[in-house]
């Protein structure tokens, strides 16, 4: 976080460590002897964890949602290739087709169960711990003049809205309930 209190800078780093880790890996990615699916875990395991590598305490602005976006289909498009049509010619993989391919499990939906897991564990927290008094926290101070950026509890509480999740108050405090909406977060088509 920076001093204007926004995470976007964090972000935009970290999608440039992604890249850095993406051609560290350059001469694997390109090795014919891998298969596509061998490529696409090794893009999960090593070069996905180093741009999500804190995600749990984001707060995703539409614009953090695609830039993560757009790097991670230009990563795919790498990883899976173009498509040939039926008249001979090749096109690039369009983005419905990355999504099918990988399932709709996709780095911000990733990110957002993250934040839905790590919400759950800091409600499981006792009332002494420091992440849970931040958490049941109220400001009180003057305003400040325009609109106030959204806060991180808000944000996860929208995404619960848009899966359909009523009562998360309750649900968070049985974990196996709570790993489900967390598994179900992550390939949700809404977030």
């Amino acid at each position: 976080m920076n001093q204007n209190n926004s995470i976007s800078s964090e972000i935009q780093a970290s999608i440039l460590s992604g890249n850095r880790c993406y051609y560290a890996y350059g001469k694997l990615m390109k090795s014919r002897a891998l298969n596509k699916s061998s490529k696409f875990k090794i893009y999960k395991s090593l070069v996905r964890p180093v741009v999500t590598y804190g995600c749990e305490a984001w707060t995703l602005t539409s614009r953090d949602e695609q830039h993560l976006r757009i790097f991670e289909r230009r990563i795919l498009r790498k990883i899976f290739g173009p498509v040939q049509n039926e008249d001979g010619s090749w096109r690039v993989r369009m983005n419905h087709e990355l999504y099918e391919l990988i399932e709709n499990a996709d780095a911000v939906r990733f990110i957002k169960s993250r934040r839905i897991a790590w919400l759950g564990h800091v409600m499981w927290m006792d009332d002494t711990r420091t992440p849970k008094k931040m958490l049941e926290w109220k400001l009180i101070s003057r305003r400040i003049r325009g609109r106030q950026r959204k806060r991180w509890i808000a944000d996860i509480e929208e995404d619960m809205q848009i899966i359909g999740i009523k009562g998360w108050r309750k649900q968070c405090k049985e974990r196996a309930e709570w790993t489900r909406i967390t598994e179900k977060a992550n390939i949700h088509r809404g977030l």
